[in-house]
């Protein structure tokens, strides 16, 4: 059972199958960019998903200008970029991931 009361779906990805997904995927269409280079995208990304939060949950209106935007849409760019970061730095987010709870189950 997840957070939200939802049972885990057995269909969708792993983080570290997404992981493979994204390689497998990048290495078709070119190659990984510098590390550099990825890490400007996710703070453009992140960036992005802070404007659309701003507009729909806080205080800046949207303007004519501004296009409708997907939070759904800005995580789904958040979360392949941090995917692409960390296969370029070797990096198993699986790991990583039950790392980080280890370390906030200690805080807690």
């Amino acid at each position: 059972m997840t957070a939200r009361g939802r049972t885990p779906d057995a269909r969708r990805p792993t983080i570290g199958q997404a992981q493979r997904l994204v390689d497998a995927w990048i290495r078709e269409r070119g190659g990984y960019w510098s590390d550099l280079s990825q890490y400007v995208r996710l703070v453009e990304e992140v960036g992005e998903l802070g404007r659309e939060l701003n507009h729909r949950l806080g205080d800046k209106p949207r303007q004519e200008k501004d296009r409708p935007g997907s939070v759904t849409d800005e995580l789904g760019d958040v979360f392949f970029i941090v995917l692409l970061l960390a296969n370029s730095l070797g990096i198993d987010l699986d790991r990583a991931l039950r790392s980080t709870l280890k370390k906030y189950e200690g805080r807690a």
